[in-house]
């Protein structure tokens, strides 16, 4: 199913050299917008990985093709905010969600860098993988036209309630994008097990990072 050859990228470095002396802040710039990240150290969530960087690049140079403007965007496993920054700043409605101990650094870096602009306020919520997703996010009242994923997959034990919750959010007419780097045996089952039940294509490879960047929709009958 992976037909398309992808286009093969190089992250830029588009972060800017620090000016503050605080090691836990990273400065970006996306579409035009100076962006600071507050990173954790006691938090894997809350480190920016490759794959937020990949993705982030990807959607500021794709816009034509993958225009998030007042569209519903849902980034899960949403970590620092990086990505849902960039898309709120393409004009999507976004919401970011996280487990419970990772929300309150992505609620302080997503409010500080959304604050004062036009764009359409983002909402950060509780989401863990698998769990609640018909209490928390009823399917009559929630549907998005993209599902954000990057680093989401590596070695940890939560990679079937994962699968089973893009599943969920995935209707027909939903684009997944997922950006990750490749590393265990285990990230490429995975990715076999999403082609299954997906038409998944690889868009972007950044072989130095070693970040695939991947779309997949429902399969429609």
């Amino acid at each position: 199913s992976f037909t398309d050859s992808p286009v093969i990228l190089k992250i830029l470095q588009n972060w800017v050299p620090r000016v503050s002396h605080y090691f836990d802040k990273e400065h970006y710039t996306y579409v035009g917008h100076q962006i600071v990240i507050q990173e954790s150290i006691e938090h894997f969530g809350a480190v920016v990985w490759p794959g937020a960087l990949a993705l982030s690049q990807y959607l500021e140079s794709n816009q034509e093709q993958f225009n998030l403007k007042d569209k519903k965007v849902l980034e899960i496993g949403a970590g620092t905010g990086l990505v849902s920054i960039v898309a709120c700043i393409l004009g999507a409605y976004v919401t970011a969600t996280d487990l419970p101990e990772v929300l309150e650094n992505l609620s302080y870096n997503i409010s500080r860098n959304t604050q004062n602009t036009n764009m359409h306020k983002p909402e950060v919520r509780k989401l863990v993988w698998g769990e609640g997703l018909n209490e928390d996010f009823p399917v009559s009242t929630y549907h998005y036209d993209f599902i954000l994923a990057t680093d989401v997959v590596y070695h940890h034990t939560a990679l079937d309630p994962l699968l089973e919750t893009m599943v969920y959010f995935c209707k027909p007419g939903t684009v997944l994008l997922w950006a990750n780097k490749f590393r265990f045996s285990t990230d490429y089952e995975f990715l076999e097990k999403l082609g299954n039940i997906f038409n998944t294509t690889i868009l972007a490879e950044f072989p130095e990072s070693n970040v695939k960047l991947l779309k997949a929709t429902v399969r429609e009958n």
